[in-house]
Parts: structure tokens; C-alpha cells; sequence
């Protein structure tokens, strides 16, 4: 990743630059074909003033940090996960990275992240479009009967990470006006839990600056079967 990064100073790229690495490659195979675009179109696609020694510069770098990239996967392919890979796939996953983005910082296959995922056992995250109704699977190694207070879970309906505030007993209930009195467990063979989801976020540019946006988020309540356990991910060095 370092190695990459330092590639990428020698072209400064402007706010209006289309110089994605996808976009790049298109240039390039564009200009490589058998009818091949002008140089000068070449520039216009990527939205560049027109200089034949800048666009020369882009495409040997992007090329340079592709060919470093397929060097690192080719010295990778064949050998097994270490315990830093698996590491960094659990935490990249829980904070939201997709499959590929986690393959590319890692030089692996999207094949190699996701055997990881499935075998470790760590929640999915599922796009905004998921129905919270019928979407709700939990692999099998956080299904749990209970939890306890201050314990961090996947909320499958929530589509995140929470943290266990209170479970919702009969002498709870009781003695919090307002909250009525159900059994839980024998309405629902389950035992009810409160809670906290979190949604980390950056403040510094709202109203609110002085917030911690580590700690943002929104009260919920779930069912154990709705909630998975994370205490498994532990024994590879993850801080849950």
C-alpha cells in the first residue's frame, strides 16, 4: 500500500480530473486499440488540458502501479491467510469496506476475502435496499441465547454494530413506568434486549464540532435470535 501511495505523487491531480483508475484504464485500452482515439481525445476524456507529456506521465504510472499490484497478488497467490490478513479483513469488513476495496489493499483475490468472511464468521452488512423483515441471517458462529450489559453485537435488523444497554426482564419492566410487561421469552422463545446502534460519524464540519462521533447513534430494541454475538473474533487480535 505504501509503495503505491508513493507512485502516485508524481501526477498531481485538480478537483475537476477524471483520473480514477478506472477511467484511466479506459484510456488506454481505447488508445491501444486497433482504430485508436487521438491523443487529444484521450485528454478530453479525462477531462485534462491538452499536453501529450502529462497524459504519457499518467498512463505510465497508472500502469506502473497496476504492474506493481499484479506482482504483489502473483507472490501472494497459493499461500494461506496469515493472522494479520485475517485481522484486517475483520476490521475492514466491520468498518464498512467492501470485498474488492479489502482484495486491493490486501494484493488478494475478492475470492480470498470472501472465504475469510464465511469461515471467521463475521456478520454481513448488507446495501441500504435490504429488507430488515427477511434479510436478517447471522452466520452461525455468533448465534447466542444471551447477552450481557455493555456488550458490543451485530444488530441484523439494525444492519450494524450495537451495544447491549439493558435486557428487557419482567423486574425491569417493572419497576420502568411506561414500558408495559412482556414475557419475552415465552411470547417470543427469546430473551428482549435494548439498545444502542451505533453510527459513527465525522462532526468536525457540523454544528456540532465538540461531539464525539465515534459515540453517534440511536436506541433500539431487538430479540437475541436478531442479534449476533462478536466474542468469536477475538481470538484473532480484534479489539470488537
Amino acid at each position: 500500500m505504501e509503495k503505491i501511495m508513493a507512485l502516485s505523487r508524481g501526477v498531481k491531480k485538480k478537483s475537476h480530473e477524471k483520473l480514477d483508475s478506472g477511467n484511466i484504464q479506459r484510456v488506454i485500452d481505447l488508445l491501444e486499440q486497433e482504430e485508436p482515439i487521438t491523443k487529444k481525445e484521450a485528454c478530453e476524456m479525462l477531462n485534462i488540458r491538452y499536453n501529450t507529456t502529462r497524459l504519457q506521465r499518467i498512463i505510465d504510472e497508472h500502469t506502473e502501479v497496476w504492474e506493481h499490484k499484479e506482482r504483489r497478488k502473483s507472490q501472494n497467490r497459493g499461500k494461506g491467510a496469515t493472522r494479520d490478513e485475517i485481522k484486517s479483513v475483520i476490521e475492514y469488513y466491520s468498518d464498512g469496506d467492501n470485498i474488492s476495496e479489502i482484495a486491493t489493499r490486501l494484493y488478494r483475490s475478492n475470492a480470498f476475502v470472501k472465504a475469510i468472511i464465511d469461515r471467521v464468521g463475521i456478520p454481513q452488512k448488507l446495501p441500504s435496499s435490504y429488507d430488515r423483515h427477511r434479510d436478517t441471517m447471522l452466520p452461525e458462529q455468533c448465534v447466542a441465547d444471551e447477552f450481557r450489559d455493555g456488550e458490543k453485537v451485530w444488530s441484523a435488523r439494525d444492519n450494524s454494530i450495537a451495544l447491549i444497554k439493558k435486557e428487557q426482564t419482567l423486574e425491569y419492566q417493572a419497576s420502568m413506568p411506561g414500558l408495559g410487561s412482556t414475557d419475552y421469552e415465552a411470547k417470543y422463545g427469546a430473551k428482549g434486549y435494548q439498545l444502542y446502534v451505533l453510527t459513527p460519524c465525522d462532526t468536525s464540519n457540523t454544528l456540532f464540532p465538540w461531539l464525539d462521533g465515534s459515540k453517534m447513534g440511536y436506541h433500539s430494541f431487538a430479540l437475541a435470535y436478531d442479534l449476533g454475538s462478536l466474542k468469536h473474533l477475538e481470538q484473532y487480535g480484534v479489539n470488537i
